[in-house]
């Protein structure tokens, strides 16, 4: 199978998409002429058109309101927001109308869009642009939150989330842009709610989004030659969220490790260790269930704090080494 990047990923789905509906749109800052804050959109202007893919001044709110209106009239809209950070400034759009419009409408009114936003550190980008902010939407009822890790996943969970009748906040790493993988060339879905299990192991479960399902394998090959085999799951979509493979994967190791970008307090991490909990794997656990995450501090300017403010390679291996070890 050919191999293609994360964004390519991303911009075939969106082609395809757009060339079997006509009522898909894309709507962002610079994704026409520029193509898109980090190349996703390039070239689709010249396809579609300025009717199709459409410019807007600097509002977030703009953006995500004309994502709802267009939603609730029949469209297929695809927001884009340049960097997540920016997002706060359409939370009244997005949480107080597009997310809660179908269940006070009941169930009449649809809204088939996906907003699109490029998340997390590791570009220097500093505190504002830089964050990761999916669990605030976690938070709200009525809206779905995806985070694909690999070029395969960004495909099919894109192409699934465009054949949605409710709104999807689509969070893209920006570190995985670049990224290559095997990709099919023809239209495929992944069905959102569907954990994936990327690594199978015995001795210790490791539940990693976005950018540290990569990092976690990484992580995995060096425990593997200490003969520390770790089982890696990625949720991928974190609402819906299929907690069936984590909680198998648990009675199977005893040991859990949450890995997320995001800061700790208040984070997904802290979501996934309460299902635990509250499963029949609480019973198979031979330690408590650890999260690592980011540091509670805006994301630093300064390129080496900005390193270790977030979870790398190394620190998943010694937090896993110590559950493994029986060290805490």
């Amino acid at each position: 199978m050919r191999e293609i990047s994360y964004m390519e990923a991303l911009r075939e789905a969106i082609r395809q998409a757009m060339e079997k509906d006509e009522r898909v749109f894309v709507i962002g800052e610079d994704i026409g002429i520029y193509g898109g804050a980090f190349g996703v959109t390039a070239g689709l202007l010249d396809q579609f058109g300025t009717q199709r893919i459409i410019d807007t001044p600097i509002s977030e709110a703009g953006i995500a309101g004309a994502c709802v209106g267009a939603a609730v009239t029949g469209m297929r809209p695809i927001g884009e927001i340049q960097f997540s950070d920016f997002v706060v400034l359409s939370m009244e759009q997005l949480v107080m109308q597009g997310a809660k419009m179908r269940f006070m409408f009941g169930g009449k009114a649809k809204l088939p869009f996906v907003m699109r936003l490029a998340s997390g550190s590791g570009t220097g980008a500093a505190a504002q642009h830089s964050e990761s902010l999916e669990n605030w939407f976690v938070h709200v009822p009525g809206l779905k939150v995806v985070m694909p890790s690999s070029p395969y996943d960004a495909k099919g969970l894109l192409l699934s989330s465009l054949a949605e009748n409710n709104p999807v906040m689509f969070f893209e790493h920006k570190l995985l842009y670049k990224t290559k993988g095997p990709v099919p060339e023809e239209m495929y879905t992944i069905p959102l709610g569907q954990s994936h299990v990327v690594r199978e192991g015995s001795h210790l479960t490791i539940i990693a989004m976005s950018v540290m399902v990569m990092r976690a394998q990484q992580a995995a090959e060096t425990l593997a030659k200490e003969g520390i085999e770790v089982e890696i799951i990625d949720p991928r979509t974190l609402k819906p969220l299929d907690m069936d493979p984590i909680i198998k994967s648990v009675i199977k190791t005893g040991k859990v490790l949450i890995v997320h970008e995001a800061v700790k307090t208040g984070g997904f991490g802290g979501e996934i260790s309460a299902a635990i909990m509250e499963s029949e794997a609480f019973a198979y656990l031979d330690a408590p269930v650890h999260r690592l995450a980011g540091l509670d501090m805006p994301i630093p300017y300064n390129r080496i704090l900005e390193y270790h403010s977030v979870p790398q390679v190394e620190n998943i291996i010694e937090e896993a080494r110590k559950l493994v070890k029986g060290a805490y």
